[in-house]
């Protein structure tokens, strides 16, 4: 098989490495490009013990830091057109972050939640996207709590409120129910950045949001007080006692074999830990989806990012 460089982010812990380790045991000649704030030589190198891959390369970056993301895209695309890297063929946007309270900022001055899991995402593949080469994929981790229903939730998480990306990008404050929309919304901008990259992607280049659904035992609330840490994990667990949730090594293993074997549904799809299944009805919506798309590069801009953070800060 032809060898191919794979971006990699949020693969640090919880289901994302173990996916991780998976994806580079089972196609070890690929090289792994993966994006960390601390991806120094001993996360290579236990990547590459644990794994077996013959090349791992760590590059540090903050998402929530746009110039950090342009400095790494910048890296892998030296690398893709030296020939150090291998033609690009993946990328599994991973990384994301929930919050117990509203009103934390990016480097950027932009709403947390916002900024790393959905701007953070749109500028990589924005940038890599005309270095990939078919046959490829990206895949986007999103979420079922984007339906704003109970039986997705059982309550533990507002349904989204979309907005225009501009106020969705603004600090705001509020407690961990806002914090917990803002989540939800987040993960609906993540499908509306899939469906808007189907119509930009280059031939033989699928994308894809993913639902891991439920996983205990991952540190997901790493930013969340220990009470309340402790609470979302004894729920979490409990979900998967109930069936309704995997064990950090289930859900790693189902991702994983999506990638490997190939997503066996149309390029767009929402794939629910695999299967091809319709997201929620206010996801399809082309509109949003371009406004998003044209927006979020308004806001990455450059001078923008200088003018919104002197405003903000001012």
């Amino acid at each position: 098989m032809e060898r191919r460089t794979i971006v990699l982010t949020g693969v640090t812990s919880g289901f994302g490495r173990e996916s991780a380790k998976l994806l580079m045991r089972a196609r070890p000649q690929d090289h792994y490009v993966v994006l960390a704030r601390d991806a120094g030589k001993r996360l290579v190198a236990e990547l590459t013990e644990t794994a077996g891959a013959t090349g791992v390369t760590g590059v540090e970056c903050d998402l929530a830091s746009l110039a950090e993301i342009r400095r790494a895209a910048e890296e892998i695309l030296r690398g893709l057109d030296s020939g150090s890297l291998p033609p690009l063929g993946g990328y599994l946007g991973n990384a994301g972050l929930t919050l117990a309270t509203m009103g934390e900022r990016t480097t950027d001055a932009y709403e947390m939640t916002f900024g790393v899991n959905v701007l953070s995402h749109y500028l990589l593949v924005r940038e890599l996207l005309p270095r990939f080469t078919g046959p490829g994929w990206i895949v986007l981790t999103s979420s079922d709590c984007h339906f704003g229903q109970f039986r997705y939730t059982l309550g533990a998480t507002p349904a989204p409120r979309w907005e225009s990306p501009e106020r969705l990008a603004a600090p705001r404050t509020g407690g961990a129910s806002e914090a917990g929309r803002a989540y939800a919304t987040s993960k609906l901008g993540v499908i509306y950045l899939t469906h808007a990259l189907v119509r930009r992607l280059p031939a033989g280049v699928g994308v894809f949001s993913y639902n891991p659904a439920l996983v205990a035992g991952t540190d997901f609330f790493r930013h969340s007080p220990k009470l309340l840490r402790g609470m979302l994990k004894g729920f979490f667990q409990l979900q998967r006692i109930l069936g309704r949730g995997m064990t950090a090594q289930q859900a790693g293993a189902r991702l994983a074999e999506t990638i490997l074997t190939g997503p066996n549904a149309p390029t767009g799809s929402y794939l629910d830990r695999g299967r091809d299944v319709p997201s929620s009805a206010e996801s399809y919506d082309e509109a949003r989806e371009e406004e998003l798309w044209r927006e979020a590069a308004r806001l990455v801009a450059p001078d923008r990012r200088a003018g919104r953070a002197d405003t903000l800060t001012g």
